[in-house]
Order: C-alpha cells, then structure tokens, then sequence
C-alpha cells in the first residue's frame, strides 16, 4: 500500500513492494517465459512486446539460440527471485492460488463486462487453440506492465507526489478518474494499428469495463493476479 504523510489519505494502491513485489513477479514468470517461447513461431507479436525482437537480433535470428537465451533469463530471474524473495517466491501453492484467483476474477469479468455491455465476440486475429494460448499470454504479461503498472501505476504515484496536501476526497477522485482515462487508453489501443479492430463503440465500451477490472486488481491485489487474470481472460475468449 502506498504511504502517506499524517493528516492524507492514500491516493491510491500501489503495486506491492519489497519481497511481495519479488514474489508477484515471480509468479507471473511462466506467463512471461511460455510467451517467448511460442510467440516466434507465429506471424505476429503483442504490440507491447519491446524483448522479443531484441532477443531475436541477439541470437543473430537463430531460433535454437533464441530458445536458449529465452530459458537463461528465466533460469537467472528464478535464482534472483529466490533470493529476493526470501524463499516465497516459487512455492507450489502461491501459484495455484494466483490461477485460481485469476480464474475467479475472470469469470467475474466475463459476466460484470457482458452485463454491462453485451456479450462481443473479441476474438479476431487469431486461428486456432496454439496462437490464441501464445497471444493470450503477451497480453496478459506486457499489457499489465505497459497500462496497469507503467500508465496507471506510475501516473497514480505521481499524482500523490504532486498533490500531496489535495483533500481526501479529491485525491480519491482523481485516482478513480485516472482510472478511468487509463482504462479508456486501454481500450483504444485495441483498434491501433494494422491489426487493430474497427472501431466500435459497444466494443470500445466493453474494454474500458474491462480495463477497469484490471485496474481495480492491479491496485488492491497486485500485478501477478492482474496478469494471470488478464492471460486467462483471453484464452477463455481466444481458445475456448
């Protein structure tokens, strides 16, 4: 949770800090390896996705030094994790509990979204059980770091630094309204591009709901919940 100064209150929570913070990435560790993996055997890529294309270059485009490079991280960030993580970082029932919490969070989603907006059929794209898994997985691991903790994490930080004496009240409105504006960047961001959507309001709608959920985890839970409940979100949407 975020510190504040005697007489404020919190402007909004933050992304967990010290060994939690190791822990929660830690716990989003095969997400973030399972992507690499999969994703250079298909056409595209998260548009957030700023390694894949780097890691390739390193292995000079050779596929069997991409995988190995690909391993070598994750086998460096569990000796890493295991440390500074105190040794709570990969035991076996914190992930069964973060997936069951995702699956939780994203049933609730599915039908909190749908009941607000209408059931949409999202899933263009992609074909098949495979890409759909691989990109459910790039979206769900940098779409969390790019909008939850970089866009809202760090804006909400900011707002706390900047505006330390704003009353109560006030603060909390503006987190809620930041939320909201970062949701709504979320959402757009679906329809950018080559690959992006038409645009369609009841669509852009049912995203922002969408990015809100995700918001509402990243700050009260923490990013693996966030992350795990966003990859299985859309394999729910993208495979089944």
């Amino acid at each position: 949770m975020t510190e504040v100064a005697e007489g404020t209150a919190p402007v909004a929570p933050a992304a967990p800090r010290g060994a939690s913070a190791w822990t929660d990435l830690g716990l989003t560790l095969p997400i973030f390896v399972g992507y690499h993996l999969g994703v250079v055997f298909l056409p595209v890529r998260n548009a957030a996705d700023v390694v894949t294309r780097e890691l390739v270059a390193l292995a000079d485009h050779n596929m069997l030094a991409y995988g190995g490079l690909t391993l070598a991280i994750g086998v460096v960030f569990v000796g890493i994790l295991s440390v500074l993580g105190r040794g709570q970082t990969f035991k076996i029932e914190k992930f069964l509990l973060v997936g069951l919490e995702g699956v939780a969070y994203a049933v609730a989603m599915r039908f909190l979204a749908g009941w607000l907006v209408g059931r949409l059929f999202l899933a263009a794209g992609t074909e098949g059980a495979f890409p759909g898994l691989v990109m459910s997985m790039g979206a769900g691991f940098y779409e969390e770091v790019f909008f939850r903790v970089g866009l809202f994490g760090l804006g909400a930080k900011l707002m706390s630094l900047t505006f330390p004496l704003v009353p109560p009240l006030q603060q909390k409105l503006m987190i809620v309204l930041w939320a909201i504006v970062t949701s709504a960047v979320f959402s757009g961001w679906h329809y950018v591009g080559a690959l992006g959507d038409p645009f369609e309001m009841r669509s852009f709608t049912f995203r922002l709901v969408c990015g809100l959920v995700f918001t509402v985890i990243y700050a009260y839970r923490g990013f693996a919940p966030a992350v795990w409940t966003h990859t299985l979100y859309d394999v729910w949407v993208l495979v089944f």
